[in-house]
Order: C-alpha cells, then structure tokens, then sequence
C-alpha cells in the first residue's frame, strides 16, 4: 500500500540520536553512527521524530509501505521493558538524544555551586549540548527562556563570561566564520516554536562576527514575536565595547 512514512537523509544526519529517542514505536536505531529507519511497519506516520532532528534529516514521503503494525510495536516495547534494567537511585538524569557528545539535557548550576571547591567559580551553564548546529528546536529547556546567542570566542576573551552573561540563560553558540551554515533558519525555529522571554547576542568586535548578529535579528524578525533583546560586543582584549 502507499501510505505516509519518514524518510532519513543520512547525509544530514549529524548521529545525535534525538530522532530515535522520540521515536514512542522504535522504529529507529544509531547504525554506525547515523539515523536508520529499521521497519516500516513500525512506522506510524505521526512525525514526531521530524522535531527533534537538529538538521532536518528527516522528511514525510508517500511511497509503497506495509501498514503500521501497532500489535508489533506493542510486543516490541513490552519486550524491551522486560529486559530494560531500572535506573537506580542517584543515577545521571534523563536525557535527550543518543550521542553521547550531542545528547539533549538540563544542567543545575545550583548543584554545581555547592559541589565547586571555595577558590573555584561554578559554572552556570543550564543545559547541553550549546553548539547552535546540535541543540535540539524545542528542548523542554526552552520554555520561559532567556536565551543567549554568543560566538564562540566571547567566553574566551571576557573572564567574566559565566556570571555576567551565561547566568540564568539558555546558552546557544557559534561561529559564523567556521560553520558552513545559516544559523537564523533553526533560531527562528527555536524563537517562534518555544516561549522565549527574551534575546541576547554576545559577539566579539571583529567583522566576522557580524553573521551572528545578523542571523539573530533575522530570526527574531522571520519569528513573529515582539520580544526584549540586546546586542553586546566584546573586544578582543576582553572588555565590554557597548
């Protein structure tokens, strides 16, 4: 029968797994590192999987397919569940996604300040992964986000960068000058899809910096929504231009 199923592109496919760990029916699996659909037949069509993929590797298609299985998937999860071990008390928290380098998950700086040695400053980051080309559209971590667009090096020049900047945000960064991509189409994503309270870009003062910037205004604009954001510009000797 023709019917309505997912395709994986698994050239765009970066292997960080969110798309298999949303998949309630299991008919994806990680194979040598990349995004597979192992059975049609577990395929429900639904699409929940296409939300999680950071690159957007996955894609309806209409062509021949056996139906949905749902008794298969059924069996399938229950078999798993029986052979699934359960997490013990104390163990890591849930995350989102397979690799993992690029799995999708909320931090508490809160804990890391009582763990960090007196001399130490703790880190205030609030979730992983940071890059903007592996972060996850509509991580839970979004909602009721401030949100922090910073290029890479600005955490680098400004020594102050977790305190002043990364404190109480949702941190999102990159490089235009090194990512070979278009960073407003998923901050638009991440913008319009998510209940952002509000922007900040921090960028450092050098011309190439400038994508960034501009990709975020580009986002904010392509989103829809009227919300407060700031730009600031960092100096390449670490001080704050404006």
């Amino acid at each position: 029968m023709k019917r309505r199923i997912i395709e994986i592109d698994e050239a765009k496919c970066n292997g960080c797994g969110a798309c298999a760990n949303a998949c309630h029916e299991g008919a994806i699996a990680m194979v040598n590192g990349k995004a597979r659909l192992m059975r049609d037949d577990y395929c429900d069509g639904f699409g929940d999987c296409l939300p999680h993929c950071p690159t957007g590797a996955i894609t309806f298609v209409e062509r021949e397919a056996v139906p949905y299985n749902e008794a298969a998937v059924q069996a399938a999860k229950q078999h798993k569940a029986a052979h699934t071990p359960h997490a013990c008390p104390g163990s890591a928290p849930r995350t989102f996604g397979g690799c993992p380098g690029s799995m999708a998950k909320a931090l508490h700086p809160q804990d890391a300040e009582s763990a960090a040695a007196p001399e130490a400053a703790p880190s205030q980051l609030r979730q992983w992964p940071v890059q903007i080309k592996l972060v996850p559209t509509n991580a839970p971590y979004f909602d009721g986000a401030k949100l922090l667009i910073a290029a890479d090096c600005t955490a680098y020049a400004y020594a102050a960068f977790h305190q002043r900047f990364i404190r109480g945000h949702i941190t999102l960064v990159g490089c235009p000058k090194l990512d070979d991509v278009d960073y407003s189409e998923k901050l638009t994503k991440i913008i319009r899809d998510n209940d952002i309270k509000e922007v900040t870009v921090v960028r450092m003062e050098v011309p190439c910096c400038g994508g960034l910037e501009n990709a975020a205004k580009r986002a904010l604009q392509a989103s829809g929504k009227f919300l407060p954001w700031q730009v600031v510009t960092i100096s390449t000797d670490g001080r704050i231009l404006d």
